[in-house]
């Protein structure tokens, strides 16, 4: 039984002070108010839940689309344990089959391994819209094949997320991906709001960061942002790294959304925990400048954003709350991926995963399932 001491300690919910928390096989035994005993491990700052991202293309030098295996997954996962994430979901963006069961085999063998920090995989494509594609190559965008649908309902994949433009695929195909235990949500799409709505109807639980490469809300048609805005039930990845969304966009999506249905994602290529600024990606060269990613002509092309910078950026700049920043990067995620019982939170029972964060909200050290994988790092360059 390990025993840890925080000073401070968010648990998902509130903040309190001096708490002991005791850990056994990976798991939060117990957390109790105590006074510090002396043979516990302190935990320096504010103590919260491991922060979960649903959107992680690459990190740490690598990107999954081009080198989807092993390998590519442990050093993603150790690059984003810096910033404070506890878990993610490896993001395939659009690309042929054989890349596509590369990466799946890439993820069922991480998890058969148990490798740290790896929860399931985001196909995000292929089946998306031309005119909202983004950087995803023009030539593997493609209608649904039986062989697909095979591979996104493998249930040796962890959790499995898909995104899609909804005009471009059946209700009745979405009914049967959720039927199947896959979170579709919606995204790269030019949909009518009556189009996402019967999406949504069929069993999509969320949007792909939102306002970005879907179709926006008018005076005369809501659009994909519009219906998102005003589905009550539905979560939104959404990109706070003052690049991809207007800081007024994103309050208004918070005060529209809730904390409990807007999740912060990073969408974070290869950049993030290395000192790339130069990434061949599908014959595009991504370049970095700053916090800012594109190709040629000023596309944004992902982000180098991490989640502890998304965090911050929202307490500082969005003027949200520690909780409701936290709540965001940990327990929204958690509970749109079904895992609500072992992550996102601070309670007995839960997975001992949690981040300390300095008073500046940067990262003090990460600890998965009660072991420390991180300690203080030199902030992510977009910081510098």
């Amino acid at each position: 039984m390990q025993r840890f001491f925080a000073k401070k300690l968010c648990d998902g919910n509130t903040i309190k002070h001096n708490q002991m928390m005791t850990v056994d096989d990976g798991k939060i035994h117990s957390i109790e108010s105590a006074q510090f005993p002396g043979d516990a491990i302190q935990l320096s700052g504010l103590v919260a839940p491991g922060l979960i991202d649903v959107q992680v293309n690459g990190g740490g030098g690598v990107l999954f689309n081009n080198q989807p295996n092993l390998d590519t997954l442990i050093t993603m996962s150790r690059a984003h344990q810096q910033y404070g994430s506890t878990a993610i979901m490896p993001t395939l963006i659009t690309d042929d089959l054989v890349t596509m069961q590369l990466a799946a085999d890439a993820v069922a063998s991480a998890i058969a391994q148990n490798v740290k920090g790896i929860i399931g995989i985001h196909f995000e494509g292929p089946h998306l819209s031309q005119p909202k594609k983004g950087i995803h190559p023009t030539q593997h965008i493609r209608q649904i094949s039986p062989e697909e649908m095979a591979l996104f309902t493998r249930k040796d994949l962890g959790v499995v997320c898909v995104t899609l433009a909804p005009e471009n695929v059946p209700v009745e195909i979405i009914q049967e991906l959720v039927q199947a235990n896959v979170k579709v949500c919606l995204g790269h799409s030019n949909a009518s709001d009556t189009q996402t709505f019967a999406a949504l109807q069929a069993g999509a639980q969320g949007f792909t960061h939102l306002f970005n490469a879907m179709s926006p809300l008018q005076s005369r048609e809501a659009g994909m942002v519009g219906a998102a805005l005003f589905d009550a039930s539905s979560y939104c990845g959404l990109i706070v790294d003052h690049e991809h969304v207007d800081m007024t966009s994103c309050k208004l999506a918070i005060k529209c959304k809730t904390h409990s249905r807007i999740m912060l994602v990073t969408d974070a290529m290869s950049h993030v925990g290395s000192e790339q600024i130069e990434l061949q990606f599908a014959g595009m060269q991504i370049s970095r400048k700053d916090n800012k990613l594109t190709i040629e002509g000023g596309r944004l092309a992902g982000s180098a954003l991490d989640m502890a910078s998304a965090v911050r950026n929202c307490i500082v700049d969005l003027q949200c709350t520690i909780q409701e920043a936290i709540y965001m990067a940990s327990s929204t995620p958690a509970t749109f991926l079904g895992l609500q019982q072992q992550k996102g939170y601070l309670a007995p029972g839960c997975d001992a995963d949690w981040v300390v964060f300095t008073d500046q909200y940067y990262v003090n050290a990460t600890y998965i399932a009660g072991e420390q994988v991180s300690a203080q790092t030199i902030p992510n360059i977009q910081n510098n």
